[in-house]
């Protein structure tokens, strides 16, 4: 399995704060801050031949954390700690586990698992919940999320976020797990808010809670914006929650109360769900043609299951106003990352002919649903009906414009443009955070060089380049020359071309990791003296694959480092931090500035692996027949479902 073998492989050591080497001179504006990376890292993982997918996994956090010394220098320290969810718990407190309590996506997604694989995956893992919450259990499983993908913060919080639940807050720069927050406080906090949280009240407001990966944060409001993805209607809630902890908002544009769990109408079924856009003034839902419903099982489809002739819907409404969406319908395709969204009027040119205000919207889009299902190793279905000569397209993942006609005269909601703006892959798109909600000129991604990387990724392709786009440069070039719509690319260079570019000003340019080198997801860090958009430093954990072994596994001592990359020239590494550890090929990082670390909400207790212990021995009733007999039967199902 490729996402379990390799710098893909899980690793079983954490580390608390420990000083790191360094090489290079790192920059002044990282003292004080932490730059933490998310990911997959499976604690239950003894079945080496079970359904193993890259989005399973347990949470674990990695940070380079940079200690602001006395004498004015800094003190780089690597940590890493798995995030202690309810189902990490409950875990460790079963040794008789040799499955992840949660099924695989990969058995899930795959269209050969039979009806009574899926339905025996699941039905397991609801007897594990319910017998966590019976007598004997040393963890109760409130929240079936993993907390395994992504980090933000927001209004004094550190939150680690997954699909399948609330975010869950973790304390900095330690990377100590406190606890679930609902959008109003978190366990473990001071004050606690007796107000219903995310998914409200009621029999499905369990589901209700899942949040998007992807929370969006207005830079000058400091609003945080989410949705909920459920298998119940209306489908898609929406959340807007205002921020009152040494915000730094501009007086006048913050919320004064919260917004949660408003409906959006128009979304007709389960889907899968993982990013949104948010402009100053209008959010954007995504309705793609990729199901993640369990009802698929009565209909003979898997619960996971791509329509490559369905029809890829974006609902944009005023961002507190989810009940005046307007639907705008294209080609289908799959979309897990938006890299940017903005609003914009009319230029000179065309203010002439129309006084209509647009949605732009830069996404990382992919041609089919074949990430999902390579990335558990599963060959992607064939599709069920032939599709129109007019609908195919090459198989890739480029960065993509939309851009949306907001008027309400029109008789048909119109998308004036759509086409992407290179031909090179590109995926896990980020910008500096400051320019989020307006027109950004840099974007930044990874890529797999010259290989189709949508495809390519999901069969554990590795990044081997750090890519910057001047999107304002290609969407204005676009427009002037228009490529073909849906299917048309402004510039057309494979990556080979690009890197041999020697223009100064080129729109593309790339990071080429030396050979046998292979990077992760990068972070901008702003440069604080810096005049342009682009004055900073991308920060990514890397790995050299020379410390693999000869069956491709990593040796016992295998090491990655942090490289500090100029990200105006994309061409200079400033400082190498050398870990004492290798760092797992792994998700979706975040910088977090030292006024962040500082800033934190207190709290009065945290999460800690001591937890699971406590309930034994409890109880006089411990040593009674009764008691006995009844853990005995509880050992037996246990080890049944093991």
């Amino acid at each position: 399995m490729p996402y379990l073998s390799g710098n893909f492989a899980p690793i079983d050591q954490i580390q608390t704060l420990k000083p790191c080497s360094f090489t290079g001179t790192l920059p002044y504006e990282l003292s004080g801050g932490e730059y933490v990376r998310n990911g997959s890292n499976p604690v239950t993982n003894e079945d080496v031949g079970r359904d193993a997918h890259w989005f399973d996994g347990d949470g674990m956090l990695s940070g380079v954390s940079f200690r602001r010394l006395e004498n004015g220098r800094i003190q780089p320290e690597f940590v890493n700690q798995y995030i202690l969810t309810d189902l990490f718990l409950s875990s460790q407190a079963n040794p008789r586990l040799r499955l992840p309590i949660l099924p695989s996506i990969a058995t899930l997604v795959n269209p050969l698992s039979t009806l009574l694989t899926v339905m025996l995956r699941i039905w397991r893992t609801i007897l594990l919940v319910i017998l966590s919450h019976l007598p004997g259990s040393q963890q109760v499983i409130k929240r079936i999320s993993v907390a395994n993908t992504a980090l933000l913060f927001h209004d004094g919080r550190a939150l680690a976020t997954c699909e399948s639940g609330p975010p869950m807050r973790i304390s900095l720069p330690s990377l100590d797990t406190i606890g679930w927050y609902n959008g109003h406080h978190s366990e473990g906090e001071v004050e606690q808010s007796k107000e219903p949280g995310f998914g409200g009240v009621g029999l499905f407001s369990f589901f209700r809670e899942f949040t998007t990966a992807h929370p969006k944060i207005d830079p000058l409001t400091k609003e945080l914006f989410l949705f909920h993805s459920t298998f119940v209607p209306p489908y898609v809630t929406y959340s807007i929650i205002a921020s009152d902890h040494q915000s730094g908002s501009k007086p006048g544009l913050s919320l004064t109360t919260s917004q949660p769990n408003k409906p959006v109408p128009g979304i007709s079924s389960a889907k899968m769900m993982h990013d949104f856009g948010v402009t100053r003034t209008h959010t954007i839902i995504m309705d793609l043609p990729l199901s993640l419903d369990p009802l698929n099982l009565a209909k003979n489809k898997p619960v996971v299951a791509y329509d490559p002739v369905g029809r890829s819907r974006f609902g944009i409404f005023p961002r507190y106003e989810p009940e005046h969406v307007q639907w705008f319908e294209t080609n289908a395709c799959c979309i897990f990352h938006v890299a940017n969204s903005w609003n914009s009027t009319p230029s000179k040119v065309e203010a002439e002919h129309t006084q209509t205000e647009t949605v732009n919207l830069l996404v990382c889009r992919l041609t089919s649903a074949s990430l999902v299902f390579s990335a558990g190793d599963v060959a992607a279905p064939a599709p069920i009906h032939d599709i129109p000569p007019e609908q195919k397209e090459e198989e890739q993942c480029r960065l993509y414009y939309y851009e949306f006609l907001l008027d309400e005269s029109l008789k048909t909601n119109v998308i004036r443009h759509q086409w992407a703006l290179a031909a090179i892959g590109f995926e896990f798109p980020s910008l500096r955070d400051t320019a989020a909600m307006t027109s950004a000129r840099y974007i930044y991604g990874c890529s797999s060089g010259d290989s189709t990387f949508g495809a390519a990724l999901g069969r554990a392709a590795k990044i081997t380049h750090l890519v910057k786009i001047d999107a304002l440069t290609l969407i204005e070039r676009g427009k002037v020359n228009p490529p073909q719509q849906i299917k048309g690319c402004v510039d057309i260079r494979i990556m080979s071309e690009v890197e041999s570019s020697n223009d100064p000003n080129d729109a593309i340019k790339v990071f080429k990791m030396p050979e046998g080198w292979y990077a992760q997801e990068s972070r901008f860090v702003p440069r604080s003296s810096g005049t342009g958009e682009d004055d900073g430093w991308l920060l990514s954990y890397v790995f050299d694959e020379s410390q693999l072994g000869e069956d491709g596994e990593c040796l016992p001592d295998a090491k990655s480092e942090l490289w500090i990359i100029d990200a105006k020239t994309m061409s200079d590494i400033v400082a190498r931090v050398d870990l004492p550890q290798r760092v797992p090929y792994g998700l979706h990082g975040s910088w977090f500035s030292e006024q962040d670390v500082l800033s934190q909400r207190p709290f009065e207790k945290k999460r800690s692996m001591a937890s699971i212990y406590l309930s034994k021995g409890k109880g006089q009733h411990s040593q009674s027949k009764a008691w006995r007999t009844w853990m005995a039967v509880r050992a037996g199902v246990e080890s049944y479902l093991a």
